[in-house]
């Protein structure tokens, strides 16, 4: 569940900002744009309702519909409060890299606006906090802290920071940061907050083995939370409460579960929830049975399965909503503007001209990336790579593009199904484009290396597939050059691919470790494995050669039908 109250207070002053701006948005339009600005700025209207009347799905319908509309009419502003809007659904149902991509895609719309950047920091702190990226998190929250001038803000942001360092244990850290906002006046008229300031300093100071003084704290909170009707902010009272007295008072730490169970419930809150019953597991042990346990098993199936549901939902909404606007582009013309240069001598060319862009590029690639090796290593892995790449063109694009040349030269255009098939071909040449274009790109090798390095390969999960990354020693990229860098990251993604298309695998384990000396991965699956043969026809020779080429040892150990395990050990 989503959990920090900053972003919704940001969030409603978007929806009056934007509200307010629409009359002047209308005045300025020229008279063919202002009905689809209008329809637009409708279809945003219609997703903030939804998404107060908490609709999720409705809302992150009409706010991608908004987007899209928005995206044709050239308005940075309301693409990014759409994006913002569609991220946070995403964070709800806890699809925190859906919603990283999501706000990556709303960054280069949000220019100097501070209210955007402020709900997209937020946003990329919680999503950072959610999956432990707590460095991550601290450095976004602290993004705000620098453009943030009012005390209000500036408090909520330095409790989001504190939150993180409790949860790395940093609990002086947290004590140090919270003190002084209980000390000034600023909480004196909000009551709530000054409630979830107390609570979470008295929670610090008992892990910090400042036990009476934290429970002081505590309970102070929780009756400030009483007294104004806060039942939301005490389901966190409890919850702490409850800890504080797990291995002190087992009636009292039952009691206090019980509370936050019974008012979490009432707000649909699950994490807090399957929190309360993570407490209360260990008090329903009558004949052998747990009944919390298994209520927990179930509510956290259950959870799964919806929020499994929503991320299908949403991508389908994407995808409909695409569909949706080439039928639009039929419709206005533009898409009749294309069918009719597609009958014209011009096609037949731009068909020709595209096919040799694209491996004249792929070409000139190869030649680049060959000239610039200066090791022997790096020559016989580039040489490999340029191999596979060239064989992909020629077997797959090449032979789409030739055939999409042939069927232009030698079918009736002027026949609609005729039509329809050449533009399906082309659109299938650009999507393989774009694969091809997204596969091969540049890799990030500064403070954002270990993230991505992981998100790639949390992306290879699936229904069918299980993917589970372990973390041993912290390792310290920045002491590790930046072409063992990019070797790991190519290496680690032609065993994914692999793993993908050969080894019929459902589970795979990556699992990252370090030495005084050495970064360690261990790579191991469950699939059908591989011979000798099988290793150097799929291309995992050049991996090989990668990991030589920096001084690193790459090795394999796999037999048939008992999985494919990868050791790469590489130095820093």
């Amino acid at each position: 569940m989503f959990r920090s109250p900053f972003f919704i207070v940001l969030f409603l002053l978007l929806i009056v900002s934007c509200q307010k701006n629409v009359k002047t948005v209308i005045d300025i339009s020229t008279k063919q744009d202002s009905l689809e600005k209008t329809e637009a700025i409708n279809y945003s209207g219609i997703g903030d309702s939804y998404n107060v009347a908490n609709k999720p799905d409705s809302a992150f319908y009409y706010y991608n519909k908004s987007k899209e509309l928005f995206e044709n009419l050239g308005d940075s502003s309301y693409i990014a409060y759409n994006l913002l809007g569609m991220a946070h659904i995403q964070q709800t149902y806890g699809d925190y890299y859906s919603s990283e991509e999501t706000l990556t895609e709303a960054l280069p719309y949000i220019n100097s606006d501070l209210q955007y950047q402020m709900a997209a920091n937020n946003l990329f702190g919680i999503s950072a906090k959610e999956v432990k990226n707590y460095d991550d998190a601290v450095r976004y929250y602290t993004t705000i802290l620098k453009s943030v001038k009012d005390s209000v803000s500036r408090m909520v942001a330095f409790n989001n920071i504190a939150t993180v360092y409790t949860e790395q244990k940093k609990y002086k850290k947290a004590i140090a940061l919270l003190e002084p906002i209980l000390k000034s006046d600023v909480l004196d008229t909000l009551q709530n907050k000054k409630a979830r300031i107390i609570d979470n300093l008295g929670f610090a100071y008992y892990k910090d083995n400042q036990i009476q003084k934290g429970l002081v704290l505590m309970n102070q909170a929780l009756a400030i939370r009483t007294k104004i009707n806060d039942s939301y902010g005490s389901i966190k009272s409890y919850l702490h409460l409850a800890d504080f007295y797990q291995n002190r008072d087992y009636q009292k730490s039952k009691e206090n579960a019980l509370e936050a169970y019974k008012v979490a419930t009432k707000y649909k809150s699950i994490d807090e929830r399957l929190e309360a019953l993570e407490l209360l597991m260990s008090y329903n042990l009558e004949r052998g049975v747990n009944a919390y346990a298994a209520l927990f098993v179930n509510l956290n199936d259950s959870i799964k399965t919806v929020r499994n549901n929503a991320k299908n939902q949403f991508a389908k909404i994407k995808y409909d909503s695409r569909e949706a606007t080439l039928e639009n582009i039929k419709y206005k013309g533009q898409r009749a503007e294309t069918l009719l240069q597609l009958e014209t001598q011009k096609n037949e060319k731009y068909l020709l001209s595209f096919g040799f862009v694209v491996l004249l590029g792929g070409t000139s690639f190869l030649i680049h990336y060959s000239r610039n090796k200066s090791k022997r290593e790096l020559l016989v892995a580039s040489y490999n790579t340029e191999t596979r790449i060239s064989k992909k063109l020629h077997d797959e694009l090449a032979n789409d593009v030739f055939y999409t040349m042939t069927f232009a030269e030698t079918q009736d255009l002027q026949n609609p199904i005729k039509k329809e098939t050449l533009l399906d071909n082309l659109d299938k040449i650009y999507v393989r484009t774009r694969d091809f274009s997204k596969e091969n790109s540049t890799i990030e090798t500064g403070e954002s290396f270990e993230h991505n390095l992981k998100q790639m390969l949390s992306s290879y999960k699936s229904d069918s597939v299980e993917v589970i990354i372990k973390n041993g020693n912290i390792i310290d990229w920045s002491k590790v050059q930046n072409e063992k860098k990019i070797a790991l990251q190519r290496v680690l993604q032609e065993l994914m691919v692999n793993m993908k298309k050969y080894s019929q695998a459902n589970f795979v384990i990556i699992g990252f470790d370090s030495d005084q000396n050495n970064v360690k991965i261990d790579y191991s699956d469950n699939g059908v494995g591989f011979t000798e043969k099988l290793i150097l026809k799929n291309g995992l020779q050049n991996a090989e050669n990668r990991i030589q080429a920096v001084k690193g040892i790459l090795t394999f150990d796999s037999q048939i039908n008992k999985g494919f395990k990868a050791k790469i050990l590489l130095p820093k």
